[in-house]
């Protein structure tokens, strides 16, 4: 089998931004029409005319406490569970639906490959004919249905091994001996501990696909130092595969099937390439099909191209939560008002709010990058009264002086 999932993996940039562009228009018309909640967000909007990511960027996020909020109401009105997102019904066409914490429910569809994972699992060295141990859980929640599906795509066998049970596990990898492995990294570390204390023979185990949770370098060289070659892919319930760890160990390449923007936490607005940002994604599914849907994740782009001859956009993977909103004197302050107090300055190229104190003593301080204009300060601190309802001290700071960190709101206050 080729080093790649396909040939998708290594065409001409440009050719995969023509494609994605001239199938971006088909895609918000569908969702315009088939999907009641998008069909009221994007009302308005001309398809047509969606062509380019500048014409994307123009399209409201959707976040995911607006998608919850839109399905707890929704629910609690006796209609559609899914919030009126989901362009597929209860029946042949929605093979099993789960549930995310909020609770946020999502449809599988009936797709080869729904989530599109396979292209990570031949990243990571899977192969047909392989024996993968899937130990996500299998209960509720879509992560075991989102790398089995993968795996079969690829032509794996999978043992359905769930969460827990560590000795029955280890029993299982020492009977069925599987080449790779399918979890957190946080289990996997488990299992290898845990067989090293009871003698226990896993050392079929040679490869690994984690996600769901932070996999710092550190433990990845823990795992090489055992003989397991383990990489991350990055997923989510909502919309699938959105980029994977490759072998030249160089960020996350992202899919084929997808558009990622990353913007300013709080806004729509894209950032500079290497800024640290949300991930904002846009899916190619009929099924469920996400329009600028935010993550709340923050990454960066990583300039150039990946060794392997991926020729597709890269990011930093993993760097954060976007959702920065605090309350400062028992008032919200969100990363949205600190942008429009931004936009009414052209002046201001970046800013950052810094809230400082002691509990019952809060302070708050809007550090903004600017090359000087007479009077700016005092300017900007009558938009910060007006946009926050609050009163706060502006300091001037050099362009580029500020993190580049994507926090919009630093929550510096002491809580001893």
């Amino acid at each position: 089998m080729s080093e790649f999932f396909d040939a998708l993996e290594t065409r001409d940039p440009a050719e995969r931004e023509a494609a994605l562009m001239a199938a971006l228009p088909r895609q918000i018309a569908h969702a315009q029409a088939h999907s009641a909640a998008l069909g009221e967000i994007l009302a308005g909007v001309d398809a047509a005319a969606v062509t380019s990511r500048a014409a994307l960027a123009r399209l409201p996020v959707t976040r995911k406490s607006e998608l919850l909020a839109r399905q707890q109401a929704s629910r609690a009105a006796g209609r559609d569970a899914f919030g009126g997102f989901a362009a597929v019904r209860y029946g042949p066409a929605m093979l099993r639906l789960y549930a995310s914490p909020g609770p946020i429910y999502e449809p599988e569809g009936t797709a080869r490959d729904y989530w599109r994972a396979a292209r990570a699992m031949v990243a990571a060295g899977f192969r047909a004919g392989d024996l993968a141990h899937n130990a996500f859980s299998y209960h509720m929640t879509p992560g075991a249905f989102i790398m089995e599906s993968g795996a079969h795509a690829v032509g794996c066998t999978v043992f359905p091994a769930g969460t827990g049970q560590t000795e029955q596990q280890l029993q299982a990898i020492a009977d069925l001996k599987p080449q790779a492995y399918l979890g957190t990294p946080s289990f996997l570390r488990i299992l290898v501990e845990k067989a090293a204390e009871a003698g226990s023979d896993i050392a079929s185990l040679k490869k690994g696909l984690v996600g769901g949770e932070a996999f710092p370098p550190s433990l990845r060289d823990w795992f090489s130092e055992r003989g397991l070659a383990v990489y991350q892919s990055y997923a989510t319930a909502d919309v699938g595969l959105i980029a994977y760890e490759t072998s030249a160990r160089q960020g996350l390449v992202l899919d084929e099937h997808c558009i990622v923007e990353i913007v300013r936490p709080g806004t729509g607005d894209p950032v500079a390439e290497g800024e640290v940002g949300e991930v904002v994604v846009t899916v190619f599914n009929p099924d469920y099909p996400l329009v600028r849907f935010g993550t709340g994740d923050l990454s960066a782009v990583l300039p150039g191209q990946c060794p392997t001859g991926r020729t597709n956009t890269r990011i930093k993977g993993w760097l954060g939560r976007a959702d920065q909103t605090t309350k400062i004197k028992g008032m919200f302050v969100h990363p949205g008002q600190v942008a429009e107090i931004v936009r009414r300055f052209p002046e201001v190229t970046r800013a950052r709010l810094v809230v400082s104190g002691e509990m019952a003593d809060d302070r708050m301080k809007l550090l903004i990058e600017s090359a000087g204009a007479q009077g700016l300060g005092e300017r900007v601190a009558e938009a910060v009264r007006d946009v926050t309802k609050l009163r706060g001290e502006v300091e001037v700071v050099a362009p580029g002086s500020l993190p580049n960190d994507g926090k919009v709101i630093e929550d510096a206050r002491s809580y001893k």
